[in-house]
């Protein structure tokens, strides 16, 4: 009778243990869930606080002005295949914009090859030009890099690239339009 009440609790507090888990992580991806309902509504949810997007469109406008590849990645957060894109062996002279409202995000002073198949940068051009927000669609945590004026979906950052920073953005291709400067 002993060693069926020892196994009671030991089970009991394995499943205590594990519906509070998956009721964090529920919780976690209702976060996730109320960010795409508000970028709809044209803000982001960063933890609480609400910031509003500059660019104003709506899904028909953003299907004239993106290709579908580029569609699927800034406004439905996609990934494309890693060594697939056209920037991420780029190493010319000049700025990245987001393929979606012409932001200027990133310098190729800061470009390096983390050997990941995308564009990396160990930092933005203007930090208050992006949002970075927590993202937890792989049940594991990451930090999203956001366009602050249109909402597009750019890529991940993740904390180990290069000095000074120590940071890599990893960066989608299909987010970015790049412009050459100089020779």
């Amino acid at each position: 009778m002993k060693v069926y009440l020892f196994l009671f609790l030991i089970i009991s507090g394995v499943l205590l243990v594990f519906n509070k888990s998956f009721f964090s992580l529920k919780n976690k991806y209702a976060i996730t869930d109320s960010l795409k309902e508000t970028k709809k509504n044209r803000a982001v949810i960063k933890g609480k606080e609400v910031i509003k997007l500059k660019e104003e469109k709506n899904d028909n406008e953003w299907r004239k002005i993106l290709t579908p590849d580029q569609y699927k990645v800034l406004r439905e957060k996609g990934t494309e295949r890693p060594f697939s894109g056209e920037y991420w062996d780029n190493f010319e002279n000049g700025i990245y914009k987001c393929a979606g409202c012409g932001e200027i995000l990133f310098n190729s002073n800061t470009k390096f090859d983390a050997g990941c198949g995308w564009p990396s940068f160990y930092e933005a051009v203007d930090k208050s030009k992006i949002i970075e927000n927590d993202d937890y669609s792989l049940g594991i945590q990451r930090v999203e890099v956001i366009c602050k004026k249109c909402g597009g979906h750019l890529g991940h950052v993740f904390p180990d690239g290069p000095k000074p920073t120590g940071m890599r953005y990893c960066i989608n291709s299909l987010s970015l339009k790049f412009e050459r400067k100089g020779k």
